[in-house]
């Protein structure tokens, strides 16, 4: 469970963060003094820590470095009343995550709060699988025992110790982002920060702010003085996404950096170095938009290091078994399921599919299965639409509604009651299992017995539709036949 910690000399701060955050998936830890923070962060190791920057009996910036000595992974963000921003800005300098000001907007705080225990996840979990790992037990890595995955392992063995950047390039969905952070987390920057921008998701017109920061008045809403990722990341490892995307006078100010490793906040006039190590990802030809004048020839160079080039999935079907079952198992604990194979038939049609969407829409395969599942295996019928396209008919006859079982919520709920009562096992999973029959015989009767029609009521698909039908005991074949007089 991510912990967070408040340093606050004020107890209606700390009452009123406990409060609010306070939750089974948060677990919130304070102090009054910097004594008290330090001995927690000690015997704790929270992920985040709220620090005031004006605690009673210790500067908070004093204790911020002590707070780096013990933890350097940790990210704080100072808590600042109004006059003292310029000793957060030199905290931030020094590696801390952010600043807010009193009194504390809970909605800014929460979202910067989310913002940084992702990044911590990001930074605490490895993303290489170790021989001899359980999958479902350590989420996120980079997973597959084929050529293509082993050569790509074996690249990032080489370049992490090297301080160079390094550009990632490959399809959506290919997992650029791990293989980035296995990059940081065997690098000798991995005890500083690891942060993350997307530059297709960010208006160019924010893009260059997020990066490089701001002065107060820069622009119209700049009240105060924002650190961008650039400053954040001193010492550690900035992840560019989709760097393709970039604006021509973004790239610009980032070879600029890249050079002579300094560069000014937006607005302002102050040059300010920073040591940051960059890698770079994109799903484009960077050398055809450097033809078409879209990408900087030099830029390109600059962050061209080394080049890891990640194959679609269609190119290593060796890994779809391993992946599909690293998808299974971690599903299974996230959604409180216990599927625990996937039939021959089944992985058949995950290593023929052509994975358009790559490792992304296979994960996301794998978890529609487990929802629509019942049963111990992931059988054909469960895997979404598109890897059945090429079996499914355009059209079929329509199921004769007299051949469905009569279930109803009286009969259901006397199943219930009768079933908890007698001390039963698997109460709910059988519930579910009439509660299937109930709704989606109403839905059969209600569209005249067209599993189209039946399937865009339920909002199924209607291979889950014929799925289903199969696990009520009526087959497509047997369902699609006339009742016997």
């Amino acid at each position: 469970m991510p912990k967070l910690l408040v340093i606050d000399d004020e107890p209606n701060i700390r009452f009123s963060i406990e409060q609010v955050f306070g939750s089974n998936d948060l677990q919130v830890l304070s102090a009054e003094t910097a004594e008290d923070g330090l001995r927690l962060v000690e015997e704790e190791s929270p992920n985040v820590i709220l620090l005031d920057i004006m605690l009673g009996d210790r500067s908070g910036l004093d204790l911020f470095h002590d707070l780096r000595q013990v933890d350097p992974k940790c990210l704080v963000i100072f808590i600042t009343g109004h006059g003292t921003t310029d000793t957060a800005i030199e905290a931030m300098k020094l590696g801390a995550y952010d600043y807010l000001v009193k009194p504390l907007d809970i909605g800014q705080l929460r979202q910067l709060l989310d913002q940084a225990f992702a990044i911590s996840r990001l930074m605490h979990v490895p993303a290489i699988v170790e021989e001899g790992d359980r999958p479902e037990n350590k989420p996120d890595r980079l997973i597959g025992s084929g050529t293509a995955m082993q050569a790509i392992c074996k690249q990032i063995g080489r370049v992490a110790p090297q301080d160079v950047n390094v550009l990632i390039i490959g399809d959506s969905g290919t997992g650029k982002e791990l293989v980035a952070r296995a990059i940081y987390n065997h690098s000798h920057r991995s005890q500083r920060h690891f942060l993350a921008i997307n530059c297709a998701a960010i208006p160019e017109s924010l893009l260059e702010s997020e990066l490089f920061g701001y002065e107060r008045g820069a622009f119209t809403g700049a009240d105060r003085r924002r650190i961008g990722k650039f400053e954040q990341s001193h010492g550690g490892t900035l992840f560019l996404d989709e760097v393709g995307d970039m604006a021509p006078g973004t790239q610009a100010k980032i070879l600029r950096l890249l050079q002579e490793g300094q560069f000014e906040r937006v607005g302002g006039n102050e040059s300010i170095k920073t040591d940051v190590r960059i890698i770079a990802a994109t799903n484009q030809d960077l050398e055809k938009l450097i033809e078409e004048g879209r990408f900087r020839k030099d830029l390109y160079y600059r962050l061209r290091g080394v080049t890891i080039n990640l194959p679609p999935l269609c190119e290593r079907r060796e890994d779809i078994a391993e992946l599909s079952y690293y998808f299974l198992f971690r599903y299974n604990r996230q959604l409180g399921m216990s599927v625990q194979s996937i039939s021959p038939e089944a992985l058949e049609l995950l290593e023929k599919f052509d994975w358009p969407g790559n490792v992304r829409q296979l994960q996301s395969a794998i978890r529609e299965a487990l929802i629509v599942s019942v049963g111990p295996t992931i059988i054909p019928d469960f895997l979404p639409a598109e890897l059945h396209q090429e079996s499914i008919p355009e059209s079929e006859e329509d199921v004769q509604t007299d051949s469905l079982p009569e279930v109803d919520s009286q009969s259901l709920t006397q199943f219930i009651t009768t079933a908890i009562s007698d001390g039963e096992k698997e109460v709910y999973r059988r519930a579910l299992e009439n509660f299937d029959r109930l709704i989606i015989s109403q839905a059969l009767r209600q569209a005249n017995g067209n599993q189209t029609r039946a399937a865009e009521i339920l909002g199924l698909s209607r291979v889950t539709l014929r799925a289903k039908l199969r696990n009520m005991g009526l087959s497509v074949e047997k369902a699609l036949g006339s009742k016997e007089s």
